[in-house]
């Protein structure tokens, strides 16, 4: 159907003088546009939203008294990959939550397969109940420090526009000292986006006065890094728009809801980040985030605003984020504004979920490409940590519950034990480029007795073991390379539990239930080994971002974030 005949159709169902395709009668309509609740009839044709008023013709006529109408969820920052899931079998999992467009970064896949790893990740999305609109990654690797599978540069970027023209931008400009730092090849790739009149997504945890008005002064907007209310605030004041993020890992939500007021609404959203498959499953996604956030005392509408209206607005998706007429028909049934829970679905006027099913089945897309990305070199005594005299000091990287900040801890060599909860720490090569393995310490797992390991590790995704002992942290990497990728504990020369990810060595090809279940053993038989961190898994792949302070360790070694350079394991 041409454009203009599409536009006189619904043209004629605004002004009633034809039928709607669906009218969804008496509903409580959330109007995110002045913060009301109004009893309305909301009129659909085709996928638009013709008219909201007092419509009483159409072909199908759905009774919605008593329930709430919201526009379609929109998670403002999220990395599919994360969920250990492929396009499709995330929207299957996310729509049913109400959750209808994601701003994602492919940043995952594109560290480990590049520009094919993008193009993948746009073919998968397609023909599915919910828009995934790419920001283009712009740290592949995140930093110099560390080895990917793939390099991407300006000129790549530049391609990633074509492939990805619906693109709003650039994805979160991780290496923010090398912003402030003008390190060439950051600033060439935020000139390119520029130039493309495209947003600039930032990443800048911690980062503040001048250094953080250098980092601004290029023209990145966005942070979802913010984990107290000071920091959170500087960066408002100074023109950022902050996601408010809660994910697995990283929960930062009840410190950084005092920020929302009637004045700094419009600057505020909210996003999952990363969110492995469990909770998906069992919690919800944006949906989630707005019971908890209600819950904690923030007024309903405000709270559909920022996850709707906002984001749509700020990523520039006309016809997104709000219940009008020439709004694309992304409409979500809710029983009440304090549960949230989703009984209806509309994508672009279909109804694709009903009482947390999805409806029909969706396409699956696997690119062979994807698939063997795991190439270990040999470990055998390659995973053995010699300790130096005793009052010699070791760096030792402390983890904490739900946040992925980590902090540098110095132990004489002469207290490193399992009693003491300090356990070793591996980073191997997995791309088959320089058998790099780098050997570090850690605290906060608890007192383990085995070892786990994974190819998810930010954002280079090589492989990253944690143990007791070098023969458990062999197996779980045997374990794991042999499914082309994944997850595994182990303990007593035994494997306990494993996921395989097949796909870039980041996702599975099941569906979202059978990996979450496969998750949870998981998650209980690292429990079993005394693994006491709520989502371990989530927190372990962070130990190799080297851009989230404060120490950290790749396949090159410890890393320093704070000075972003290598430091000695041994003091």
């Amino acid at each position: 159907m041409e454009s203009t005949e599409l536009t006189e159709k619904i043209i004629d169902v605004a002004r009633g003088n034809a039928p709607a395709d669906i009218l969804l009668k008496d509903a409580l309509l959330v109007n995110v546009f002045t913060g009301e609740i109004l009893t309305a009839n909301v009129a659909v044709k085709d996928s638009v939203i013709a008219g909201v008023g007092d419509y009483s013709w159409g072909q199908e006529v759905v009774n919605l008294t008593g329930k709430y109408l919201i526009p379609g969820l929109i998670d403002a920052h999220l990395h599919i990959e994360s969920s250990l899931l492929t396009p499709a079998g995330f929207a299957a999992a996310a729509v049913i939550h109400g959750t209808t467009t994601v701003i994602a970064d492919p940043h995952e896949i594109v560290n480990v397969a590049g520009l094919d790893g993008l193009r993948y990740m746009v073919k998968a999305a397609q023909e599915l109940p919910l828009d995934i609109f790419y920001m283009l990654p712009s740290c592949v690797p995140a930093t110099q420090l560390e080895a990917a599978g793939t390099f991407i540069g300006p000129a790549e970027i530049q391609e990633g526009f074509k492939i990805c023209p619906s693109s709003p931008g650039l994805a979160e400009v991780m290496n923010f000292p090398g912003v402030y730092l003008k390190e060439p090849d950051v600033l060439a790739k935020i000139k390119i986006a520029r130039e493309n009149k495209r947003l600039i997504d930032g990443h800048a945890p911690a980062l503040s006065g001048k250094n953080l008005n250098a980092y601004l002064s290029a023209g990145i907007l966005t942070d979802h890094e913010c984990t107290a209310l000071e920091e959170a605030l500087e960066k408002l004041r100074l023109g950022m728009k902050i996601i408010i993020r809660e994910g697995s890992a990283a929960k930062n939500l009840l410190d950084l809801l005092p920020l929302v007021n009637e004045k700094t609404c419009p600057n505020l959203f909210f996003g999952c980040d990363d969110l492995h498959p469990v909770d998906l499953i069992t919690g919800g996604e944006i949906d989630n985030i707005l019971r908890r956030a209600v819950a904690a005392g923030l007024e309903f509408v405000t709270a559909v605003q920022m996850a709707t209206l906002n984001p749509a607005r700020h990523y520039h998706l006309p016809g997104l984020g709000g219940i009008a007429p020439g709004y694309k028909a992304d409409l979500v049934v809710v029983n009440n504004l304090t549960e949230f829970k989703v009984e209806m679905v509309y994508k672009a006027g279909k109804l694709v979920a009903r009482e947390g099913k999805i409806l029909g089945s969706l396409s699956e897309v696997i690119d062979k490409k994807m698939l063997n990305t795991v190439h270990l070199p040999d470990l055998k005594g390659r995973l053995t940590l010699k300790k130096p005299p005793s009052s010699t000091l070791a760096r030792v990287i402390e983890v904490f519950p739900n946040q992925i900040l980590t902090k540098g801890v110095l132990v004489p060599a002469g207290k490193i034990s399992l009693s003491e909860g300090i356990l070793e720490v591996a980073v191997v090569e997995r791309h088959g480029k320089n058998g790099n393995v780098a050997l570090g310490l850690v605290k906060g797992f608890g007192v383990i007795k085995g070892a786990m390991a994974s190819t998810v590790a930010h954002d280079s995704h090589n492989l990253i073991l944690v143990g007791a002992n070098e023969e458990d942290m062999e197996l779980a990497a045997q374990t794991v390379a042999a499914t082309g990728g994944g997850l595994a504990v182990t303990a007593g020369g035994k494997v306990l539990a494993s996921l395989a990810l097949p796909v870039a060595g980041l996702m599975s090809d099941q569906d979202a239930s059978t990996v979450a279940r496969q998750y949870q053993k998981l998650s209980n038989a690292a429990r079993e080994i005394g693994c006491t961190l709520p989502s371990s898994f989530m927190t372990m792949s962070f130990l190799a971002l080297p851009v989230i302070p404060e120490l950290r360790i790749t396949d090159r070694g410890l890393v320093d974030v704070n000075k972003l350079e290598f430091t000695a394991l041994w003091v």
